[in-house]
């Protein structure tokens, strides 16, 4: 592929979005870049191997600290709730790179993929908006407290296998999502903040769609391997996960994810619902 190839190329731009340091820069790129392939002004390259030790550009702020180390959000002040609205920008921000990597990563998957998960980014950069957009009007903004970096921690673990990345991250991270935000919600609303729980609905069934990505390609590649999906995920639970998941789960938006009835009730084993 020549060099004018290149600069026109998806997965090659999402590298550069991904690598991109500066938060409205990086917004900006992601809403080009989901343009161009819309209009048809970009190649797919399915072939190219992406670099092993790529980390995505992060600005200054946010400090990084150990989850244990990141301050309380509590929902009696304000501040408590910018702080959780803080957290919840975080992940939204990691969603954006975790996207970016799918595209840019992994290579020989249908072009279907490489188009799915460069929606989700443009959407994960929508959903970024509306909460800074929230601190803002709160008087905070994002990188003003520390945060932690789990949801990368599991990308860098899950970095050489498609299948075990779909079987973890969508799945289980992203998933644990559905899973937290009704109660979130309930305490915002008990707080008074009824836009917060809005923009919370927005992203909720957003999320729904991104863990039916997380789903869908998950079994493609359980399928073009010739492995039980229910099975393989198991495994990949015990291998990565001894400990098990944390319930309760939000039964209705992960079957409304994809997730199908043998998963749900291996889920629900020995957990609270």
């Amino acid at each position: 592929m020549g060099d004018a190839q290149v600069m026109n190329e998806m997965r090659m731009l999402a590298r550069a979005c991904l690598l991109q340091a500066s938060v409205d820069a990086k917004l900006k790129q992601v809403r080009k870049l989901t343009v161009m392939w819309k209009t048809g002004k970009l190649e797919l390259d399915t072939r190219a191997k992406a670099a092993s030790d790529i980390q995505p550009g992060r600005p200054d702020k946010p400090t990084l600290a150990r989850a244990s180390k990141v301050k309380k959000r509590g929902f009696a002040t304000q501040e408590g709730r910018a702080v959780m609205m803080h957290a919840i920008a975080h992940i939204e921000f990691n969603a954006i790179n975790l996207a970016l990597d799918a595209v840019q990563r992994f290579a020989d998957m249908p072009e279907q993929f490489y188009s799915d998960w460069l929606r989700v980014a443009e959407e994960e950069v929508y959903h970024f908006e509306l909460i800074r957009a929230h601190m803002r009007h709160m008087g905070a903004d994002y990188g003003d407290y520390p945060a932690h970096g789990g949801l990368w921690e599991m990308c860098e673990k899950t970095a050489h296998d498609v299948l075990i990345r779909m079987a973890l991250v969508p799945r289980v991270l992203e998933a644990r999502g559905l899973d937290v935000t009704p109660g979130i919600q309930e305490k915002l609303s008990q707080a008074g903040d009824e836009n917060a729980v809005s923009l919370l609905d927005i992203i909720l069934r957003d999320e729904i769609g991104h863990v039916e990505i997380g789903n869908r390609w998950f079994r493609y590649c359980c399928d073009q391997r010739g492995v039980e999906p229910v099975a393989t995920f198991t495994a990949l639970l015990g291998e990565y996960y001894p400990k098990g998941l944390m319930g309760p789960y939000n039964m209705v938006a992960r079957e409304k994810a994809g997730f199908s009835k043998q998963e749900l009730s291996y889920l629900c084993k020995d957990q609270s619902v």
